[in-house]
């Protein structure tokens, strides 16, 4: 997406986890735990994937797409397909993408990544690395600007 930028990805912590899962430190009712609105999100918001669980090893995964940001309002925390977020990304200043693989069979879910998208990205493309190369002065009075301006 030409807007994704900060992206966090948290692999390791999922190759950790299933470590201790292997190792026996951990039971898989700890790691198999969805609720049911997860659950429901990823039936009716969730995009399948290839990647085969890797506890029960006999379903797919789904990756569901959850929303934050303060221009969102009562739409915060609400699962979106990832058709969506493209047209979000072109109407809001900036949002945080949150992405959840979930089995549906065994209940397996973890944070796969997170990243902001919005239509600060676009602006901020080539000024950003400008605004990096003038100093803190210029970066300080950019993010104290995009701050006023989310408060109106």
């Amino acid at each position: 997406m030409r807007t994704q930028r900060q992206v966090v990805d948290y692999s390791l912590q999922k190759r950790a986890l299933l470590r201790e899962l292997l190792t026996g430190r951990i039971g898989t009712y700890d790691v198999c735990d969805a609720s049911p609105y997860l659950k429901n999100a990823a039936r009716f918001h969730g995009e399948p994937t290839d990647d085969r669980c890797p506890i029960c090893r006999s379903e797919n995964l789904t990756h569901v797409h959850y929303i934050y940001g303060d221009e969102l309002k009562q739409s915060a925390g609400q699962a979106r397909t990832l058709a969506e977020l493209p047209v979000l990304a072109m109407t809001l200043r900036e949002f945080q993408v949150f992405v959840v693989e979930v089995c549906l069979g065994c209940n397996w879910n973890h944070l796969v990544e997170q990243y902001l998208l919005g239509r600060d990205g676009l602006a901020g493309g080539g000024d950003a690395a400008a605004e990096q190369g003038a100093g803190s002065d210029a970066s300080a009075a950019a993010s104290t600007r995009r701050r006023r301006e989310a408060q109106r």
